[in-house]
C-alpha cells in the first residue's frame, strides 16, 4: 500500500493513499475503448470469414466500402468540429462492420457508403461522438437505407457457396424470399415448414439474408467470446431472444415454428451485437433486462402484426429512445438520499 508523508511541526504523519479523497471516477478498470472495440472485432471475425465464404467477393466489397466510409466520415467530422481524431479507438471500424452485416450481398456500392456516412455523421458525431449517441449508429444507418433504397435492402440471394456449381456463380444467381417472409405466410405450420430450409442449414447459414446475419453458429461463437471477455452482459441477448419467443407464442405463432423464427433474420445478430451496445442501453442490470424484454416484445409484434417481416432493427432503435426513461425508474437511489 502506498503512503504519503505530511510534514507538521510535531512529527511526520503517514497517511495511506486509500484514505485520500479524490474526484470521480472512484472505480477504475484497465479496459479501454480500444481494447473493447478490438474484442468486438475479434468476435466478428468468424462471421466475417463466414460471409466471405458464403458470398465471396460481394461480401468483401460491402464490408470494405462500409468500413472505409465509416472511418473517413469519422475523421472528416472530427476535423470539421476541431476535435481530436479518435479513429484509433476502432469504434468507427466496428460501426462499419455491423452496418455491412445488415446489407444484402450484391447491393450497389453506394448503399454501404451512404449507410456508414449516415451512421457516423448523423447518429454519432452530430450528437457529440462516441459515448454521446443515444441510438445505435449502425442500426440508424440501416434504418436510413431501408427508407432510401427499400428494394436493394430487401433483395436477397442464396449464398454462392451452396449454389450447385458455385464456382463462377454470381451472388444474384438465386434471388429468393427469405425464411422470414415464408414464416409470415398464413398457412398451416406443416406447410410452412415444408417450404423452409432445414434447421441445420439455417444454423450454419445456408439461407438468404444480409451478409452477416445468416450463420447463427458463427455469431454465437463471437457472442460467447464477448461474454467470456466480459464485454457484453449475457442477460441481454438471452432475455431478448427468450422474450421474443414467448411473445410470438402469445401472438399465435405455432411453437413448432419458434426455432425457425429465432434462426431467421437478424435476431441473433441484433441480440448479441446491437442490443448490447454500451452507450445506447441502460447501465444497470435491471434496466438492461427491461430493455431486452421490450425489444423482444416489439420484435415479435412487428414480425406477426406488422407489414415488414423483420422487426429487430426498429425494436432496438425504439428501445434506445426509451433508455433514459428506463434508467429513470431503475437507477438505485443515492445512499442516504430521501425523496
Amino acid at each position: 500500500m502506498k503512503e504519503n508523508t505530511v510534514e507538521t511541526n510535531e512529527k511526520d504523519i503517514i497517511i495511506p493513499d486509500m484514505l485520500i479523497g479524490s474526484s470521480s471516477p472512484h472505480i477504475r478498470t484497465n479496459e479501454s475503448v480500444n481494447r473493447i472495440m478490438l474484442d468486438v472485432i475479434i468476435a466478428l471475425v468468424p462471421a466475417i470469414l463466414g460471409s466471405i465464404y458464403l458470398y465471396r467477393g460481394a461480401a468483401v466489397q460491402t464490408i470494405l466500402l462500409s468500413v472505409v466510409a465509416a472511418v473517413i466520415a469519422e475523421v472528416a467530422m472530427q476535423k470539421l468540429f476541431k476535435k481530436p481524431v479518435t479513429i484509433k479507438d476502432l469504434s468507427a471500424v466496428v460501426t462499419g462492420i455491423l452496418l455491412a452485416f445488415n446489407i444484402p450481398a450484391g447491393a450497389p456500392w453506394y448503399v454501404p457508403v451512404f449507410g456508414s456516412v449516415f451512421a457516423i455523421v448523423v447518429a454519432k458525431q452530430l450528437f457529440g461522438g462516441l459515448g454521446q449517441n443515444f441510438i445505435n449508429p449502425a442500426l440508424a444507418g440501416r434504418a436510413a437505407l431501408m427508407a432510401s433504397w427499400p428494394s436493394a435492402m430487401t433483395t436477397f440471394s442464396q449464398p454462392v457457396a451452396f449454389i450447385a456449381g458455385a464456382s463462377g456463380a454470381s451472388v444474384d444467381a438465386a434471388t429468393y424470399a427469405t425464411p422470414l417472409v415464408k414464416l409470415g405466410l398464413e398457412a398451416p405450420a406443416a406447410d410452412i415448414i415444408s417450404q423452409l430450409p432445414s434447421l441445420k442449414d439455417m444454423f450454419l447459414g445456408n439461407i438468404g439474408g444480409t451478409i452477416g446475419e445468416t450463420s447463427a453458429l458463427l455469431l454465437l461463437i463471437g457472442a460467447a467470446y464477448l461474454i467470456y471477455r466480459g464485454v457484453i452482459d449475457w442477460k441481454v441477448p438471452v432475455v431478448y431472444i427468450l422474450s421474443t419467443a414467448v411473445v410470438l407464442v402469445v401472438l399465435g405463432v405455432n411453437p413448432s415454428l419458434l426455432m425457425y423464427h429465432i434462426l431467421s433474420g437478424g435476431l441473433i445478430l441484433g441480440a448479441c451485437f446491437m442490443a448490447t451496445d454500451y452507450v445506447s442501453i441502460p447501465v444497470n442490470s435491471k434496466g438492461r433486462v427491461i430493455f431486452a424484454i421490450g425489444a423482444g416484445l416489439l420484435t415479435a409484434i412487428i414480425r406477426v402484426k406488422g407489414g415488414y417481416p423483420e422487426g429487430v432493427s426498429y425494436s432496438i432503435l425504439l428501445m434506445n429512445v426509451l433508455t433514459p426513461i428506463i434508467e429513470k425508474f431503475t437507477t438505485p437511489k443515492v445512499f442516504g438520499r430521501v425523496d
